[in-house]
């Protein structure tokens, strides 16, 4: 509220004087209009423009029924004054005018079509998805809480929503911020302000702030959503570099999981819940096995959990599961459940008949208790008939491909100029050999030679006596449970941190790592961490409304919604440019009503220029 002063002529004397009204601001569109409360007359009590504010202010405080500290130091004058003027309010019984956000003014123009252009459009659906989904998540404001400059905060959103947009280098990212995207624009900044450096820089101070960030965040999840930490899933992925990295003190040449052993790698470790949502991550050197990247972490992981005092079950692979693994986490306090390292053969069964259910792809498989005489762990053994088929289709062909070569050796050993060589022909029983790990241990092979020559070249298939055991696998739990539907229920749940570095590695595109510096490096995958949370709260909240898109899918449906300029000439030859967004498709539509976003990121702007 404020007093606005209107000059008014006495009819008998002819002199001026001041009248005074209590106004109030309210907005329609874009335009911001005033509406007169009350009128409050001459007001010959105050003289002084800041009495006149102090009493308007005052005015407010009271009608609004809002406390002030400093009561006892307003004059009582206006005190006094104050006190009337809000009773005079009410007895007329003024309600306060609310602002007309949806009403726009018609503006009519004659306009020559022939001069309508399109200009500087750019991809802003989701970008404004994202965005709306970290103002959910309080990133920002949990930054600048953390004593983190405005700039700095706005640069390091922008920074990931930018990555889960167009997850590539910042050399590649700024340029599409500059020319492809309105992400700039959200935050009213011009593209050029963003380039490769401040996007470095942004990444390197999220980083910093990392142990903050993951523990804020895996607290907000779970509120947000009303989520319990009952169960939480481990695992371990690495990616690659494209370069040498001799400077480099993380990057290690390892088995890469991607197949690119020619490569160094880095190791990124995460746990996760059962929605999906980040608990703890850690980034380790290139080399190091899985099951030593576990102690580590568990330290550290109570705090971020739903209920720290109450210990969640942790689902492991097979390859962390080991014994020294598995009794850390029971001196610990944690119930874990794996799937056993090797087949289990010295068991016995528990219940006579094996349990029928289904897996996520209705397939048919058997589940049993058993025990076995190495320790008290429950053991569930499944036996998968998709699997079995799966698993003999792949021995049948080693064993058929290992035929071949031994074929094609055997037909050499008798051609002309072919290998005969007693030393030669054994070096290529051991390539392939080598080549057909599987296959070999079914065959038994024998070399027939006179005078260091190959004669005769002889295999015949070995008889299995043992009994085969495809399609069969453990699992192993110190849960004490008698119901096999529920055991492996929970198993299953290891699905969702598979589906977590799937998105990490292919939709945000963590692989490979270009960076040449490691503080570069860390900060590269853990700003992937950080897009990825926000991705999994938009996909969490959109599979509740039955909308069960992979990322990519979403990109490309809420990439129709543009950000256009407008360009018309009038007929009395001035210029008008409109900028506005583009109004959402239907499937747009229903992705902002099912996560209850706004669905326009900006009101319409529009500047009139003469014509030159």
């Amino acid at each position: 509220m404020f007093i606005k002063s209107i000059i008014k002529t006495d009819k008998t004397t002819g002199k001026k004087y001041n009248y005074y009204r209590l106004c109030e601001g309210y907005r329609i569109g874009n335009k911001v209009r005033h509406k007169a409360v009350v009128t409050i007359g001459r007001l010959d009590e105050i003289s002084d423009v800041n009495d006149r504010k102090l009493l308007a202010d005052r005015i407010e405080q009271l009608h609004k029924g809002i406390g002030n500290l400093f009561e006892n130091q307003t004059p009582p004058e206006i005190e006094t004054l104050a006190r009337k003027i809000v009773q005079k309010i009410s007895d007329i019984g003024y309600r306060k005018t609310e602002p007309e956000i949806n009403k726009i003014e018609n503006d009519y123009q004659t306009i020559d079509l022939n001069s309508i252009q399109n200009e500087d459009i750019r991809e802003v659906g989701t970008e404004w998805l994202c965005k709306q989904a970290l103002e959910e998540l309080g990133v920002g404001k949990h930054l600048s809480e953390s004593g983190w400059k405005e700039n700095s905060v706005t640069n390091s959103l922008i920074h990931i929503i930018s990555k889960a947009a167009y997850p590539s280098s910042e050399h590649k990212t700024s340029q599409w911020i500059e020319i492809n995207s309105a992400v700039s624009e959200l935050y009213e900044k011009t593209p050029k302000e963003l380039n490769r450096f401040k996007l470095y820089q942004s990444a390197i101070n999220l980083y910093k702030q990392k142990d903050s960030l993951e523990q804020y965040l895996s607290t907000k999840t779970n509120e947000i959503f009303d989520l319990d930490d009952k169960i939480i899933l481990y695992d371990l992925t690495n990616t690659y570099f494209e370069g040498r990295k001799e400077t480099s003190t993380i990057s290690k040449f390892a088995r890469s999981k991607e197949k690119r052993s020619a490569c160094k790698l880095v190791a990124l470790a995460m746990v996760v819940n059962i929605y999906g949502f980040v608990k703890q991550s850690k980034i380790y050197e290139g080399n190091i096995a899985d099951c030593k990247t576990m102690s580590s972490l568990i330290e550290e992981l109570g705090s971020n959990t739903s209920f720290p005092s109450r210990k969640p079950i942790v689902i492991i692979d097979a390859g962390i599961a080991t014994d020294d693994n598995l009794k850390m986490l029971s001196e610990k306090g944690y119930n874990y459940l794996c799937v056993t390292r090797s087949k289990l053969k010295n068991y016995k069964v528990i219940s006579s008949d094996p349990v029928l259910l289904f897996d996520n792809r209705e397939h048919k498989i058997h589940v049993q208790f058993i025990t076995h005489p190495d320790n008290t762990d429950t053991y569930l053994h499944v036996h998968s008939e998709q699997k079995q088929l799966k698993e003999q289709s792949m021995k049948d062909h080693f064993n058929l491909r290992y035929e071949e070569e031994l074929t094609n050796l055997a037909e050499s050993v008798q051609k002309k100029g072919g290998t005969k060589k007693y030393e030669k022909v054994l070096e290529r029983i051991g390539r392939i050999k080598e080549r057909y790990p599987s296959g070999n241990k079914n065959y038994e092979i024998q070399v027939r030679q006179e005078n260091g020559l190959v004669t005769e070249l002889i295999w015949k298939r070995k008889s299995i006596k043992e009994r085969s055991m495809e399609g069969e696998y453990f699992i192993r739990t110190s849960l004490k449970s008698h119901d096999e539907k529920m055991i492996w229920d929970i198993y299953n749940t290891i699905r969702e941190i598979e589906s977590a570095f799937r998105v990490l590695k292919t939709d945000l595109n963590l692989r490979p790592v270009f960076h040449q510096k490691d503080k570069s490096t860390v900060a590269h995958l853990f700003l992937g961490v950080l897009a990825y949370t926000v991705v999994s709260t938009i996909r969490y909240r959109l599979k509740q409304k039955g909308i069960n898109h992979d990322w990519r899918n979403i990109v490309r449906i809420m990439n129709t919604q543009k950000m256009v300029s407008t360009t018309m000439k009038s007929k009395d030859g001035k210029i008008y440019c409109i900028r506005k967004c583009s109004v959402p498709t239907p499937k747009v539509s229903e992705i902002y009503q099912a996560m209850n976003y706004k669905m326009m990121p900006l009101y319409t702007r529009k500047y009139v220029v003469p014509e030159n």
